[in-house]
């Protein structure tokens, strides 16, 4: 996978320029960079600065500071998906705003520019910055009379990056910065903003999701994920338009927390058709039939005595073992390194094992077949998931 500090540099020449660096003092390079920024040479102020973060290394002095000029000027030259990687790390590493840049909040060197409260303007600034950059562009697009398709292409792409940038600040105020009076205000403002800037974003409307299950507005979060789904599940494997592995694992956890585990295995079927060496799809695939099985055993209808719910549910569990073991299994190859994961996967396959008793021999066999089977036995859910999904 890309370095996504880098560009592509040879990196023969970056070895070039890191000993060009270490002739220089970073500070003196920093000032350089952001001069050229000043003077509109972003091109130049890149290669400084990437110069300087190569030299700073990883938890570095000067890393804060060289990644805040390389995410604004990234943005300045329209390179939305170069900044971003940038101004996440930097959020990453000075959340709230409080550390210099330099020195990592160690007090080497006190910055001048403060804001009212004694405090430098930190990354929320920084965003917000890079976020009016990308108004102006997003503008300047929109109002042009006569727009060619590199110019719609443009405009979506900054769409999307200023919803990205957005929902990444909303993030960190569900978190980092959730103990700040008016975190909930500006969470809603900044997620407000990027379903205006771009609808048509699956991850946006999965980020309101989570921001109303923060705020137990269950109802709302299940709405907010069907439009997120709306806009793909229906593409197929491959399309540019369905979101990354990673935004739809993140899918299907929001889905189970909002307890609409029909449609969380559909999206997690379709994961483990993409990949089937993904643990925690194993994991979250074994865990939502789990819960789908408690629920067989609570409920019963006018339709289904407590016989046909305990064989519902031992036919869920059954599954259920099967996926958690699949993921035990690649756990141990890959030696995964989330422990809290593999316990509760051990942990659960010990409570189906307690009801059910220890797997029959050959049923580990059957992986290749599990999310077949799951699909034959969810066919009769669908007005379940539509009335859960409304």
């Amino acid at each position: 996978m890309a370095d996504p500090y880098h560009d592509g540099t040879h990196p023969a020449q970056r070895q070039k320029d890191k000993k060009k660096a270490k002739s220089l003092p970073l500070g003196l390079l920093l000032q350089e960079a952001t001069a050229k920024v000043q003077t509109g040479d972003h091109e130049s102020a890149v290669k400084l600065a990437e110069r300087v973060l190569d030299a700073t290394g990883k938890d570095g002095d000067f890393e804060l500071a060289a990644l805040n000029l390389l995410g604004l000027a990234y943005i300045e030259m329209g390179d939305v998906d170069l900044a971003r990687p940038r101004l996440l790390r930097a959020v990453e590493i000075d959340a709230d705003g409080s550390m210099d840049e330099r020195g990592r909040g160690r007090g080497k060197i006190p910055l001048a520019r403060a804001d009212q409260r004694g405090r430098r303007p930190g990354q929320r600034g920084l965003v917000r910055k890079g976020a009016a950059v990308l108004r102006r562009h997003i503008q300047a697009l929109s109002e042009k009379t006569k727009r060619t398709a590199l110019d719609d292409a443009a405009l979506e792409e900054k769409r999307q990056g200023l919803a990205g940038v957005l929902c990444a600040v909303a993030e960190v105020y569900m978190t980092d910065l959730s103990w700040e009076e008016d975190a909930e205000q500006r969470c809603e403002a900044l997620v407000t903003e990027a379903t205006m800037a771009c609808p048509e974003s699956p991850e946006t409307w999965q980020t309101v999701a989570n921001v109303r299950i923060s705020q137990q507005r269950v109802d709302e979060a299940k709405t907010a994920l069907r439009r997120s789904m709306e806009l793909w599940q229906e593409l197929p494997i491959g399309d540019l338009k369905v979101p990354e592995f990673a935004t739809r694992i993140s899918l299907a956890r929001l889905l189970m927390e909002v307890e609409v585990e029909p449609v969380a295995m559909e999206v997690i079927d379709r994961l483990v058709a993409e990949d089937d060496e993904s643990v925690e799809t194993w994991y979250l695939g074994g865990w939502c039939q789990y819960i789908q099985g408690e629920k067989k055993k609570k409920t019963t209808t006018t339709t289904t005595t407590d016989a046909e719910a305990e064989e519902a549910r031992k036919e869920l569990w059954t599954s259920a073992r099967r996926w958690l073991r699949q993921c035990l299994k690649l756990y141990k190859q890959q030696d995964y390194e989330d422990d809290r994961l593999g316990e509760h996967a051990r942990e659960l396959t010990r409570a189906i094992d307690e009801v059910l008793g220890p797997s029959p021999e050959g049923e580990d066999d059957d992986e290749d077949d599990v999310w077949e089977d799951d699909d034959d036995e969810g066919e009769g859910s669908s007005d379940d998931e539509d009335e859960e999904m409304g």
